[in-house]
């Protein structure tokens, strides 16, 4: 694997004053770290590692696999990044395409905010912007959670270089987050919450497990959430009008036992994007991603191959 660089981290209370996602201190940063090097360490050698400029920071970028296909962006959800696609990235990397995951701006990670983002339309912007200095005339952009979201967001608000959305249990996007998620979502950025405590809300949204910490990923998210603030507004739940008016295809996985939102609720209201491919898996809780690698990585397959030439570059 090769040296993993945080490009100037932001560290430190003051940046919040500038709405600036931050670590919130030196000891945080290098916890976090250490963790983020340790996933790293997990996932396939990246083809290509870069850090690209927007005009709202730089933003970390690893590309998985070669060839001529469109490629495929993955979007990580809150207080996560690139190694939460541990096991999805050898699945999908099979489909032939290149497969470039992000270090959400604003997130813990590698990328580093430098300008307030007070919007969708501002997140919309910088991904806009990332794939233009990637040189991807089009990509599938594929997120999770709140990354789902992004993907949305992009889609309503700079669709030009957006072939196709696949969504994995996006929150907020469809149905309202449930009281539980915003419980979870509070208490465990709480500075001083016992690991133990933090570690049992992190299991509540992966179905109910109680040994999140026995993984990579949920020991990420963990020191995410402990160590990083995000500085960002909530994410507005996009209006009607701006559902009808996605023009790319969407596919839509909502797991069944999801607690961000009413499962049904949300693949009802999901229909209303005009090209939308809607499945409610059963089983699945809001760690969908983690739970169905192979299963998403064929879904995946099949819905980029009915994507239409037109849209695909």
């Amino acid at each position: 694997m090769a040296e993993i660089g945080f490009p100037e981290p932001r560290i430190g209370p003051e940046w919040a004053r500038r709405r600036i996602g931050a670590f919130r201190d030196t000891e945080a940063f290098e916890r976090f770290a250490a963790v983020y090097r340790e996933a790293m360490g997990q996932l396939p050698e990246p083809d290509e590692q870069r850090t690209v400029r927007t005009a709202f920071g730089k933003v970390r970028v690893y590309r998985f696999g070669t060839g001529r296909q469109v490629p495929l962006v993955l979007m990580p959800g809150r207080g996560s990044c690139t190694p939460l696609w541990r096991t999805n990235l050898p699945a999908l990397v099979k489909g032939g395409r290149p497969v470039y995951a992000v270090d959400g701006l604003g997130e813990p990670g590698c990328s580093a905010q430098s300008a307030p983002m007070t919007s969708g339309a501002d997140q919309a912007a910088w991904i806009d912007e990332m794939l233009g200095r990637l040189e991807l005339a089009s990509a599938h952009v594929l997120g999770v959670s709140i990354g789902g979201w992004l993907a949305l967001q992009v889609a309503i608000h700079r669709p030009e270089r957006i072939a196709s959305v696949i969504t994995l249990d996006p929150a907020n996007s469809f149905a309202a987050l449930s009281w539980k998620m915003i419980v979870v979502s509070l208490g465990s950025v709480i500075p001083g919450m016992p690991e133990g405590l933090r570690n049992r809300l992190l299991g509540w949204i992966s179905g109910g497990i109680d040994n999140a910490s026995d993984h990579i990923e949920g020991r990420l998210i963990a020191a995410g959430m402990r160590d990083f603030k995000v500085s960002f507004p909530a994410p507005a739940k996009p209006s009607d009008d701006e559902l009808r008016s996605i023009g790319v295809p969407v596919l839509a996985l909502i797991a069944g036992k999801s607690i961000a939102h009413n499962p049904e609720k949300a693949a009802a209201r999901a229909r209303m994007v005009r090209d939308c491919t809607v499945e409610v898996w059963p089983e699945a809780s809001h760690a969908i991603n983690g739970e169905y690698p192979e299963r998403i990585a064929e879904r995946v397959d099949a819905f980029l191959a009915g994507v239409p030439r037109n849209r695909q570059g």
